[in-house]
């Protein structure tokens, strides 16, 4: 069968047009062969274009389709298609986020792998990530205020300095400059002198330094040393003081002693009673009859009489 020339031309041009829709689709993003899971979701406003990428923890997985705005809730819808392998959770939510300082912004799918997977045609809830031109533009106001203070504080430094140089006349400030060089000459040499110093005395410093290392370790053991010496003898004599109070608690209670008797003795207490009781009444005699104790050498004897209760009392 001949095909004829009319026929090889059509398929050409067929063909030709096939490619330019691949090729075309292909530039937008599309891939007329690949096969995707599509879901929307919704924004207070547009920042995106189609053909934005949608990434997932830093890797495209796939593009925005479709924008539309809801005139019935003011929404701007945005629908996107992902690679039919993700899974992700109907809980997730769609971050809108800035690609770089030109602008560019995309979209980042925050897994939260909680709930039930999200099916083709699911809604999904969406943030906006604020980034770093917006920061700026929020700040702007701020960061003008700042950078005028600096420049005013930086120009009432030079009118200081200006103010410091009182001669302005080229040699009175030639003068000036020569002065702060050898201000400046001067300050190098003595840092040359001391680095020079450093360096005869390196060995010494080193030395020195380890002899105080040394030495601060061996205060601070002979320290700890002492601290426990010290606990332990005053834990010792709390020791021989509780022992020396139990043994005298001990011998009161069974008797030892005078004073143990005292105490427990019924006896002893009841002597001691009635002989109290007897030096009362000798006090009391002495303060109603002194005269018979001033001749109590004599030999005339008074007799003993015992005082009336008017008396006692």
């Amino acid at each position: 069968m001949k095909v004829t020339r009319e026929v090889k031309t059509a398929v050409l041009v067929l063909s030709g047009i096939a490619l330019f829709v691949y090729l075309f689709s292909y530039l937008k993003g599309d891939d007329l062969f690949s096969n995707t899971n599509t879901y929307y979701t919704e924004f207070d406003y547009n920042a995106l274009s189609p053909s934005s990428s949608v990434t997932i923890r830093g890797n495209k997985v796939g593009k925005v389709e479709e924008i539309k705005y809801d005139f019935e809730t003011g929404k701007t819808k945005v629908y996107f298609s992902v690679n039919p392998n993700l899974k992700f959770s109907k809980s997730s939510v769609i971050r809108l986020y800035e690609t770089g300082l030109m602008g560019g912004n995309a979209l980042a799918i925050v897994n939260s792998n909680k709930g039930e997977l999200a099916e083709p045609g699911d809604f999904i809830a969406s943030e906006v990530q604020p980034g770093l031109i917006t920061s700026l533009k929020s700040n702007f106001s701020g960061i003008s205020s700042d950078l005028d203070s600096t420049i005013r504080s930086a120009d009432t430094l030079m009118t200081n300095i200006n103010k410091l140089v009182v001669d302005e006349s080229e040699a009175g400030l030639k003068s000036t400059i020569e002065e702060l060089n050898l201000t400046l000459k001067s300050f190098k040499s003595l840092s040359y002198s001391v680095q020079d110093v450093i360096k005869a005395n390196d060995n010494k410093i080193d030395s020195i330094l380890n002899n105080f290392n040394t030495t601060s370790q061996n205060l601070t053991k002979l320290s700890e040393d002492i601290k426990d010496i010290e606990l332990a003898k005053t834990v010792a004599k709390f020791d021989e003081s509780l022992t020396s109070i139990n043994d005298l608690l001990a011998s009161l209670n069974n008797n030892d002693g005078t004073i143990g008797k005292l105490l427990n003795d019924d006896a002893l207490y009841n002597n001691l009673e009635a002989a109290s009781k007897e030096m009362e009444e000798l006090l009391l005699d002495i303060k109603l009859h002194p005269a018979r104790y001033r001749r109590i050498l004599s030999k005339k004897e008074i007799p003993y009489q015992p005082p009336t209760e008017d008396q006692k009392n």
